[in-house]
């Protein structure tokens, strides 16, 4: 279509500012509803200004607040979205990436659902940037990238065990002093976790320093599990789909049409069965196929 064919400089490091948070002692982001877009775990500003005000008056309330420069956004289609100056801050790797991640939104969209719809984009973005590279005959920046996703699965692992044992804290029957001080002990373990993952395993890698040596708070785990936690299964959902991109965009809007609670369940499926194990599958059907036609 029409996105992504001329150009806008916005004169600024990010083109919006995104506020999360969360309650001190749970990491269930707070959503705000929109015309259109539904619900999501964040506001949105174009004014930086804005976003820090609003986040001083959440604290204020007593929540953990987050706030993060954002490059890129999709209108769905709604208007032909501008290739911005803000996406152009690193390789054409790197812009690739965004602009499959931002196309993939104008596909396919679930109201009130951000951790299916950033998920399901990233899945298109990471398997296109690989097809563009490989279609190029650039092997060199394909084991780069490689290298830079596996990293970054590796970091969400990190902080996934993290958020697991700060559930247990926070479901648990200890005094909102003994919930801070096994807060703090659980968030300074993470920052331990990384600087051995980093200064072993990624040889002195030091690209998610910026993020560890910032406070880290529930709201910024929650925005970071938004991005990350389902990535997996639409990737071997897409890998059930024979990598074709229609079909897979085909079942995931028959999973995304079903209600929250199925929809989650069609998606563990899709993560956990394969052909060898499902009869339809082996008689011509896919499980993709087979998880999409779960109506309700």
């Amino acid at each position: 279509n029409n996105s992504y064919r001329s150009y806008v400089n916005v004169g600024r490091d990010a083109v919006t500012w995104a506020v999360f948070a969360a309650p001190e002692f749970s990491l269930t982001p707070r959503t705000w509803c929109f015309p259109v877009f539904g619900c999501v775990p964040y506001r949105g500003y174009f004014s930086k200004r804005s976003a820090i005000e609003t986040a001083v008056e959440l604290q204020r309330q007593g929540l953990d607040v987050y706030v993060t420069g954002i490059t890129a956004y999709s209108t769905l289609g709604w208007s032909s979205d501008p290739l911005l100056s803000t996406m152009l801050s690193q390789d054409e790797t790197y812009l690739a990436g965004l602009v499959f991640h931002e196309l993939a939104h104008q596909r396919v969209y679930v109201k009130d659902d951000s951790a299916f719809n950033e998920a399901f984009a990233v899945a298109v973005e990471t398997t296109g940037v690989r097809k563009w590279l490989h279609t190029a005959g650039d092997t060199g920046e394909l084991r780069r990238y490689n290298a830079d996703r596996r990293r970054r699965a590796q970091f969400l692992a990190l902080v996934s065990q993290t958020r697991d044992e700060l559930s247990h804290v926070y479901d648990g029957s200890a005094t909102s002093e003994q919930k801070r001080a096994a807060k703090m002990a659980a968030i300074e373990r993470l920052r331990m976790r990384y600087r051995e993952m980093r200064d072993s395993r990624w040889r002195g890698y030091q690209g998610y320093d910026v993020w560890f040596d910032s406070p880290i708070n529930n709201a910024k785990l929650a925005a970071t599990s938004v991005y990350g936690d389902q990535v997996a299964t639409f990737l071997r959902l897409l890998d059930l789909c024979s990598g074709d991109y229609p079909r897979f965009f085909a079942s995931v809007r028959r999973i995304g049409a079903l209600d929250k609670a199925h929809r989650a369940e069609a998606l563990k499926a899709a993560g956990s069965c394969d052909s060898r194990s499902n009869p339809k599958a082996r008689s011509g059907e896919s499980v993709a196929d087979v998880l999409g036609s779960r109506r309700r």
